[in-house]
């Protein structure tokens, strides 16, 4: 079924409250298609037509719907349809919702749970938000490594139903220390009397349960794993990220940098949801901030208001050259940013890409200053010719300069580099490239006035 085929069986469903309706859409779509056309509805609606589905088609399609409309209808649908939703979901999307509830309704809800489920709950639930703990689920597959081939084949099996994935298992000791991962295709292509230690690798790449999510990410995508075995301080088997969870998280890390590098706080939301208010909030500081910031240009240019009224030309190209030093400086931290995010640039490597940067700046400073010499020479002639060229050529330099270092600067102070956003560059980069600008031309035409 398409999206629009989709629209009308719910909304046939919705009208008559057919059950029976909604299963066709149940067998037909996927639970993502069908979770964007319910988010669509009105939130009683939305009630209405989870209510309709089976338990475990209702799980599944509630965890696909954006967290806010999760909370949303968690505050709205009966404790009954609450705890079922519990019951069902996947373990780490049902702590992320038990963390986004109010104490009453967690309070409603857990004595429905069986102590087991609790206790699970409550321990994913209290990993703070950006540790590798927080998106882990501990719904995974373990063998024992004296199993044979064809015993772990039917344990995966029976454990399949309740197991986020069958097709990566982790080999755990009796005190259920990491030793080993083996693969269902290496079981499968395994003697059904090979012991499960024989294909297994051992020492499979793992991360602690408090590590930065972000490193969950890097290394799934570094390794090609389907699922990363996460561990605790004794080297014990407490959950896995999948790939899947890993792209979640980089999307809405992506997303935060995104904000951040336009100068505007994480939303914690997404757009269309987000409030005026929420939106103003997060970014008039930047912009106030800034803008007493960009006082500093203003001062510059009254400080060498006399070189200006001799060279009225001056003005022309004011723009034109501190526009290129924060456009240079921003292509400069945008692509620092991402380096450091991804772990391809570190710390120690700040002199190796400074010495980099100084050579690809210098290229581009003088590939801009010829183009805009000649318009220089037209406008003011030979004197403002030079003038604009050097300025040109040491303005990108600096800018680039300034944008490289701002992130390695905060990555040292241990801020999130991707504070070093775009219009926060361009203001230093302006201001400076007016103290360039003007301190170049009083120092160049004052020496040829001499001369004159």
């Amino acid at each position: 079924m398409n999206y629009q085929e989709v629209v009308f069986t719910l909304k046939s469903a919705l009208a008559t409250q057919d059950a029976e309706t909604f299963r066709i859409v149940e067998q037909r779509a996927h639970p993502a298609d069908i979770a964007a056309a319910i988010a669509a509805l009105p939130l009683a609606q939305q009630c209405q037509l989870l209510e309709l589905a089976s338990a475990p088609k209702r799980a599944e399609v509630f965890g696909y719907l954006p967290s806010e409309e999760q909370v949303r209808i968690s505050e709205t649908i009966g404790r009954r349809v609450l705890v079922a939703l519990f019951l069902h979901m996947p373990p780490d999307e049902r702590a992320d919702l038990y963390n986004a509830l109010t104490e009453e309704q967690r309070v409603a809800v857990m004595p429905a749970l069986a102590q087991i489920e609790r206790e699970d709950i409550r321990r994913l639930a209290a990993y703070p938000e950006e540790q590798v703990g927080a998106v882990m689920t501990s719904d995974y597959a373990t063998l024992s490594p004296d199993l044979t081939a064809a015993e772990a084949i039917e344990e995966l099996r029976r454990i399949a139903p309740d197991a986020e994935t069958i097709y990566q298992a982790f080999v755990i000791d009796a005190e259920r220390h990491l030793i080993g991962a083996v693969s269902l295709k290496d079981l499968i292509l395994a003697s059904a009397h090979t012991r499960v230690r024989e294909p297994m690798k051992p020492s499979p790449v793992c991360i602690a349960a408090d590590a930065p999510r972000e490193e969950a990410v890097r290394l799934i995508s570094k390794y090609d794993l389907i699922a990363l075995p996460v561990v605790n301080h004794n080297e014990m088997l407490v959950g896995i990220v999948t790939y899947d969870d890993a792209m979640d998280v980089e999307q809405e890390e992506s997303s935060t940098d995104f904000h951040k590098a336009a100068s505007v706080g994480a939303l914690g939301k997404n757009l269309k949801d987000a409030s005026v208010w929420l939106l103003f909030r997060k970014r008039v500081f930047w912009l106030l901030l800034l803008v007493f910031g960009n006082l500093f240009s203003g001062a510059g240019i009254a400080y060498f208001e006399d070189t200006i009224a001799a060279y009225i030309a001056l003005v022309f190209f004011l723009p034109l050259l501190i526009d290129s030093g924060g456009n240079a400086g921003s292509q400069a931290a945008t692509l620092m940013v991402r380096a450091l995010a991804t772990g391809d640039v570190v710390l120690k490597d700040w002199a190796g890409m400074l010495g980099r940067e100084l050579i690809v700046a210098g290229l581009l400073g003088l590939s801009m200053a010829l183009a805009v010499s000649s318009l220089g020479f037209w406008r003011g002639g030979p004197e403002i010719a030079v003038v604009v060229a050097v300025s040109m050529q040491v303005i990108v330099l600096t800018g680039s300069v300034i944008g490289m270092s701002m992130p390695f600067l905060l990555h040292k102070l241990k801020l999130d580099p991707a504070t070093a956003s775009a219009p926060l560059i361009t203001s230093i980069a302006d201001a400076t490239g007016v103290l360039i600008y003007f301190g170049i031309a009083t120092s160049l035409l004052d020496f040829s006035a001499l001369h004159t």
